[in-house]
């Protein structure tokens, strides 16, 4: 039997909520009345066409933190109603078969929970590249000969690697030393980007080891590192703003591109250690220049003044590191630059 279902009660009131917006929930000027969940729907779509400002979506739901980081609750079939008869704009859920016990969670349907954002675009960027830090890079193993002196190593070509650790997983990936990722605020070399290459199969331990090629997305060479293989991540997260203020700039687009847009990713110069972590929405704006004021009394020294920076778009955190994030451009009124500054909105 189909039942009408206050999410609040079963995923917030149990305990206390971390999230606290002081700006009121803005609804979209167009939004529906109900919307139907279909595969390939994402939270971050469905947050548009409720919201003005998409981050906005926990406190719609008044989400707790383990939900914001683990919301495994919509599914395709449900239909989302807004229901704003308190004056009070909170969403709920239709669905077929649910558990009203205070404090268990409704059952799951068959299926899979819709994704913050498309899966395929930020994939790639969640289980191959990786940034990491120069001296991680220098002393990870390396090939330093293959099988018969060949020099085109591919797939089923046996590769020979010094300092790989004796307690060796079996899969490894391999890459080659990319782009050094520096802080446009002081030249700091954050990380280095590591171009994913292939992967191999351990064989033989030892210095050197035995490994064979598996794969080889792009020609593999001797000099080439081998870094473990990442997990699987889930781009399962809630879009939501920091809970404080959290600023920093573009690093680097990615791919060295000078500009950008809307699909596109991008790396900031704040990780984890500035407190960033997957779902993070922040806007991005355009630095203001400073310019003479035509006013100031004498011409050849003016007054200077600080124009505001301007907002030229949103980006969402996918997958975070200590001092770096990838994230992926969610809006964008104007082409995005590196060194454009990132801001809790």
């Amino acid at each position: 039997m189909t039942k009408f279902v206050q999410i609040i009660p079963l995923l917030a009131l149990a305990c206390c909520s971390l999230w606290v917006q002081a700006d009121e929930i803005q609804l979209s000027a167009q939004h529906p009345e109900r919307h139907v969940v279909v595969k390939g729907d994402t939270l971050w779509d469905i947050s548009a066409k409720f919201l003005k400002h998409p981050w906005q979506w926990p406190k719609l739901w008044q989400l707790n933190r383990s939900h914001i980081k683990d919301p495994h609750w919509i599914y395709p079939g449900d239909v989302i109603v807004l229901d704003t008869s308190s004056g009070t704009p909170v969403l709920k859920l239709v669905r077929d078969t649910v558990v009203l016990a205070p404090d268990v969670i409704i059952t799951p349907l068959k299926g899979e929970a819709i994704p913050a954002i498309q899966p395929n675009i930020i994939r790639p960027f969640l289980n191959k590249p990786m940034l990491i830090t120069p001296e991680a890079l220098k002393s990870a193993p390396r090939i330093v000969a293959a099988q018969e002196e060949r020099e085109i190593l591919s797939p089923g070509t046996h590769i020979y690697v010094q300092g790989l650790p004796d307690s060796s997983k079996a899969l490894w990936a391999i890459y080659r030393e990319g782009e050094a990722v520096k802080n446009p605020e002081n030249g700091e070399v954050l990380g280095v980007e590591a171009h994913y290459l292939g992967e191999a199969k351990l064989l033989r331990g030892g210095q050197p080891a035995t490994l064979t090629i598996t794969q080889a997305k792009e020609e593999i060479a001797v000099k080439d590192k081998l870094l473990v293989t990442p997990d699987e991540l889930s781009p399962t997260f809630v879009p939501h703003a920091p809970d404080g203020l959290i600023e920093g700039q573009i690093a680097r687009i990615s791919e060295g591109i000078n500009e950008t847009g809307y699909g596109r990713v991008v790396i900031l110069n704040r990780g984890t250690e500035q407190g960033l972590e997957p779902g993070h929405v922040l806007s991005v704006l355009r630095k203001g220049g400073r310019i003479g004021d035509p006013e100031s009394p004498d011409p050849k020294h003016p007054v200077m003044v600080q124009l505001p920076d301007e907002p030229v778009g949103l980006v969402m955190v996918f997958k975070t590191f200590d001092k770096l994030a990838y994230a992926l451009v969610m809006q964008s009124s104007q082409p995005i630059h590196a060194e454009d500054v990132v801001r809790t909105p």
